[in-house]
């Protein structure tokens, strides 16, 4: 059996998406274990996640003084000294410049079906509020790996869930959710090669 894949996880909130994999990292339903958490902001809930979780944190230039090329270095230089071979970007709201061996071995969870309301500015309830405002009766998430420009690379997975007429921002963002923490691991196991990530373990 391949050994488990080592990932570390960006984050710039509150870590839902950290404590979803931690957990099925821990009960053996995801074929990776998580190293090392990176976070931009400092006080989040995510670092709190983390605390609990016992996974190793890092809060990088929370007072923005870094570049972006500056703040990404930074970043994959802890990820490489911790021996990870795989980001994973969950809610994490910075710019991140992709160094090239890093190409194909970053990954984000969109709230949206790509290449539909995606690119600077769309993320979290400006989303499924730009969603509802274009009268869209279904919407999804998508697993995507990560380049230098926003919301874009190779689509790993998506899946979709109805508007539903009443919906508001906030109804539609815990449904799209609730797809995203299925999608995450699938789209994980899909990259590595892995066999089919199980729906009924989340």
């Amino acid at each position: 059996m391949s050994a488990p894949h080592r990932l570390a996880v960006f984050v710039s909130g509150t870590g839902r998406h950290l404590e979803n994999l931690a957990r099925l990292a821990r009960e053996g339903a995801l074929a990776g274990t998580l190293e090392l958490v990176i976070a931009n902001k400092s006080g989040i809930a995510a670092l709190e996640r983390a605390a609990r979780a016992e996974i190793e944190t890092l809060v990088l230039d929370a007072d923005r003084k870094l570049d972006d090329d500056a703040f990404s270095a930074a970043a994959f230089a802890a990820v490489e000294a911790r021996g990870c071979d795989t980001v994973v970007l969950a809610g994490f709201l910075r710019r991140l410049v992709i160094p090239s061996r890093w190409t194909g071995r970053v990954v984000n969870v969109h709230p949206a079906l790509l290449p539909a309301f995606g690119g600077k500015g769309f993320y979290g309830n400006r989303v499924h509020r730009a969603v509802l405002e274009r009268g869209c009766q279904v919407t999804g998430c998508t697993v995507h790996l990560v380049d230098d420009e926003y919301d874009h690379g190779r689509v790993l997975v998506q899946r979709w869930c109805p508007v539903e007429s009443d919906d508001t921002p906030a109804t539609l963002a815990a449904r799209v959710f609730a797809e995203e923490l299925h999608a995450l691991p699938e789209g994980l196991h899909r990259l590595w090669g892995r066999p089919p990530y199980s729906d009924s373990i989340v």
